[in-house]
């Protein structure tokens, strides 16, 4: 149980993506959430509509007042005014200056998703997922001036499986998330907490995911082919080009194979399979550019299939 002298502290929570409600949601239900700093409305999907971050909806939901500054290391006048106790942030997706940073009283709390100093940046779930890793975690740590890069409160280790892709494992992570700043957040407040210094031989980066990264190249290994439609499974998924077109990959599956890299070594009335250095993958659900996503059968009702056969890619 959180004491009421702890419920009456001035916490700011700063987070934007679907992974950061359920940890903002938990903190509602036990703490005084002052504010909640988000990005701005942006236009998503394929009718460009302007929709709220996930976090400001359910902060709306609870009344609670929303501050989505375009650049919050010009604009946190509001941030100084409120004068936090302390800050939380998770996948918030901008950088915190030091001038922010020194603003509350505990601190400043990060929720990051990976074990660090492994995988510092803005998409480690993706990171992990296309190097295969088989386990990964929640770190809590105290925001510096740096990329991730301050002390360590606490990590926590997640088994990744083979069937997980970037949804399934962001879920597991966000709930694991969810019970760390729950179970740590009286110690971090009440000084008790440890803090470790990072390893920074042991630094990694996981970079910003841009188009140019969802571009499979097929003279890697199927594994790792597999691994990048994992990792960008089921938005914004991966693509290839053929005859000057995009295609996304929207289902696939690693199949023994045999032929030229890079190029259509069997197709069926369900499928076609691309080989890659070691062997093939076999597509079953394509999006063409343009187009949503079908069925490879739907998709053979205005070609001749046949004519894919030994087709080069890319």
């Amino acid at each position: 149980m959180v004491g009421e002298k702890m419920k009456k502290l001035k916490i700011i929570f700063m987070g934007t993506p679907i992974f950061s409600v359920p940890i903002l949601k938990a903190l509602i239900a036990n703490y005084n959430i002052s504010l909640v700093v988000t990005a701005p409305d942006a236009y998503i999907g394929r009718k460009k509509k302007l929709t709220p971050p996930p976090v400001k909806q359910l902060a709306i939901e609870y009344n609670i007042p929303v501050f989505s500054p375009v650049k919050i290391s010009e604009d946190f006048e509001c941030i100084k005014e409120i004068n936090p106790d302390l800050i939380i942030t998770c996948a918030y997706g901008q950088f915190i200056s030091e001038e922010i940073l020194n603003i509350p009283r505990f601190g400043c709390i990060n929720i990051h998703a990976s074990i660090l100093p492994k995988y510092r940046g803005g998409a480690p779930i993706h990171h992990a997922l296309i190097n295969g890793e088989t386990e990964t975690g929640i770190t809590l740590m105290y925001m510096d001036k740096g990329m991730d890069s301050g002390d360590i409160i606490i990590s926590e280790y997640l088994k990744i499986e083979e069937k997980d892709n970037l949804e399934s494992l962001s879920e597991k992570l966000s709930l694991l998330g969810t019970k760390m700043i729950i179970k740590y957040l009286p110690s971090i407040i009440d000084g008790t907490c440890k803090r470790l210094k990072q390893n920074e031989a042991e630094v990694t980066y996981a970079r910003i995911i841009k188009r140019e990264h969802e571009l499979i190249d097929f003279h890697q290994t199927s594994d790792q082919v597999f691994n990048l439609f994992r990792a960008l499974s089921p938005a914004p998924l991966p693509y290839f080009m053929m005859d000057n077109t995009s295609f996304k990959i929207a289902e696939l599956e690693k199949v023994p194979a045999q032929g030229k890299i890079s190029s259509i070594v069997q197709v069926d009335k369900n499928s076609f399979t691309i080989m890659c250095a070691d062997g093939g993958v076999k597509i079953t659900k394509i999006q063409p550019f343009g187009k949503k996503i079908m069925n490879v059968k739907d998709y053979f009702n205005g070609i001749k299939k046949e004519t894919l056969l030994n087709k080069e890619i890319n």
